[in-house]
């Protein structure tokens, strides 16, 4: 049987070997949910870039071009990190290039897995079944914020192992912690991150609309997978 760990932060990466299995890199709030919302809605793939220059130079290769920093649209962009852009009017066939705080680089990070996927609440039960489908150990790659744990993506894992709880060993330490903590926060999670600091954080900026958007949960059934720099829906 398969078994699904947890890493709570990018930073922590280096200790795990991610050989031979898939990474679920999840940025809840808001980087990982904006990329499934653009998939799902029209966008034929997404550049997922680290730094800032890079991401806008892809406008002119024709992209969309999406930018946030410190949780607030970075100057000169198209976008910002909201997946309500994505809903706002029909981007159908177009390429989007983003970059943000912590969740492009999760991805980045997670390349040495054998296949690197992008999770979030809007799309946690198609992850999970495309896990159950691929049958390998797998670990969820948490963005955090700039290195530090944070609850949100942590939820976000005990969401994955509660769907996987029968067909995946769930007995890492680190795993257990997020599994039991979803379930304390699932009949409430937006009350359970009131008082989360990327919660407030984002609260301050007005933006939540953005929050309660984002802790749906099976909104759609798209799974970002990473094919060579760009991420795709997987077939």
């Amino acid at each position: 049987m398969p078994s699904l760990d947890v890493c709570f932060s990018p930073e922590l990466l280096p200790l795990y070997n991610l050989t031979g299995k898939i990474a679920v890199a999840v940025d809840v709030l808001r980087a990982t949910s904006s990329m499934v919302t653009a998939l799902a809605n029209g966008i034929t793939h997404i550049a997922p870039v680290s730094e800032l220059e890079a991401c806008l130079a892809y406008r002119d290769l024709g992209y969309l071009v999406a930018a946030e920093r410190d949780g607030v649209k970075a100057e000169g962009f198209d976008l910002g990190n909201s997946p309500l852009h994505y809903l706002e009017e029909d981007r159908t066939g177009r390429l989007l290039a983003i970059t943000t705080t912590n969740g492009t680089q999760a991805i980045r990070l997670s390349r040495a897995a054998d296949e690197v996927l992008v999770g979030a609440f809007l799309n946690v039960g198609a992850v999970a079944d495309y896990l159950r489908k691929a049958n390998k150990d797998v670990v969820v790659v948490c963005a955090g914020w700039k290195g530090l744990f944070n609850l949100e993506d942590t939820l976000f894992a005990g969401a994955l192992a509660e769907r996987l709880e029968g067909d995946f060993e769930l007995n890492h330490d680190a795993t257990l912690a997020a599994y039991h903590l979803y379930r304390t926060a699932k009949p409430d999670l937006l009350g359970f991150l009131s008082k989360s600091s990327h919660v407030q954080r984002l609260e301050r900026l007005h933006i939540l609309k953005d929050i309660e958007f984002c802790l749906q949960e099976d909104t759609y059934t798209v799974v970002p997978v990473l094919k060579e720099d760009f991420l795709v829906p997987a077939e």
